[in-house]
């Protein structure tokens, strides 16, 4: 929280890594690189980057990237997985070119349906699934995900992804395909073990079961909102009035409002919203606080988007340990 406490953009070196596989090149030669696009395309195309970064329109857009276990060592009951606290997440300012620009480029077959991406890394085993994302065609051609090569005013760091990544706005990073090489167009719902057995989530509300109860399961995809105080750590001791400080994000849309609590969600009140730097993007927000009651207490924040989704007051619940995005709380006394 301190990182994120310093700005709205998350600095590159203290920016979370997750890598899926273990085999990560560790050198690239640029003057090599090749993006290739293949498949349901009417020209079939390999760009190097001195191509992507010169023959297409240049883009900048501001967008949180959260792996989809970000929280999850807070589930309850406890689930497999890597158990994140909820540093697995970073807003930045990302460049590079529009995917729709590059599909355009190559021309769409009548018969395309999904598009999917595959990167350099790779698995020890010759049995490992590669790991390949796909994105539904009307998705991939609207105009808002971005094939990157610039991270914050600077060339993307080796550790995120160069020479380049997927960036899809609004969605769980799983999506975000790292060190990009492969595009390809296809005319058929992509069935890979990373779409059709991981990263799947309940289809209910918020990705929510009980244990041990089926329900059809999904791919993951849509961001919901969520807001963190950044300022005041756990067991804190406070002077009233006091200022609390924090993010928000809204997920597949902007921030509406961010609401505030001093006695653990009793009584509300509005935060006042920093500059707005798109939709995708962390807002910081900041409340003045002035409680009537002393000693110990709960502080919460409570954001919600323009699309009207609020952050829930209950955890949710599902097996991958995936979509936390409850209401946080922050123990403190108050002298």
């Amino acid at each position: 929280m301190s990182v994120f406490d310093r700005g709205v953009f998350t600095p590159s070196d203290a920016f979370y890594v997750r890598w899926h596989l273990a085999s990560i090149p560790n050198e690239i030669d640029v003057d090599s690189f090749r993006l290739r696009i293949h498949g349901e395309v009417k020209n079939p195309t390999e760009f190097s980057l001195e191509q992507l970064q010169h023959d297409f329109e240049p883009v900048q857009l501001a967008a949180v990237n959260q792996c989809s276990g970000n929280s999850r060592g807070f589930f309850n009951p406890r689930v497999p997985g890597g158990e994140w606290g909820n540093g697995a997440m970073g807003n930045a300012l990302w460049t590079g070119i529009r995917l729709k620009d590059l599909l355009q480029r190559v021309g769409l077959k009548a018969g395309a349906v999904q598009v999917r991406f595959n990167g350099m890394d790779s698995g020890v085993r010759p049995e490992t699934p590669d790991f390949i994302k796909a994105l539904d065609i009307s998705h991939a051609i609207d105009g808002e995900v971005m094939v990157a090569y610039g991270m914050n005013d600077a060339p993307m760091p080796m550790l995120n992804g160069f020479p380049l990544r997927l960036v899809v706005p609004g969605w769980f990073a799983t999506y975000w395909v790292k060190m990009l090489n492969d595009i390809e167009v296809i005319d058929h719902v992509d069935d890979n073990f990373w779409m059709r057995s991981a990263y799947l989530i309940p289809d209910t509300p918020e990705a929510n079961i009980k244990p041990g109860e089926r329900v059809k399961m999904v791919p993951i995809n849509r961001m919901p909102p969520r807001s963190f105080i950044t300022n005041i750590s756990n067991d804190a001791q406070l002077h009233v009035p006091f200022v609390v400080q924090g993010i928000a994000f809204g997920g597949d849309s902007g921030v509406a409002d961010v609401m505030v609590s001093a006695d653990n969600g009793s009584q509300w009140q509005s935060a006042e919203l920093d500059r707005d730097c798109g939709k995708y993007s962390f807002r910081r927000w900041t409340a003045r606080l002035n409680p009537t009651q002393r000693g110990t207490t709960t502080l919460m924040s409570r954001a919600s988007n323009l699309k009207g989704v609020e952050q829930p007051l209950q955890a949710n619940w599902n097996p991958g340990g995936y979509m936390r995005a409850v209401a946080e709380r922050v123990r403190v006394r108050l002298a």
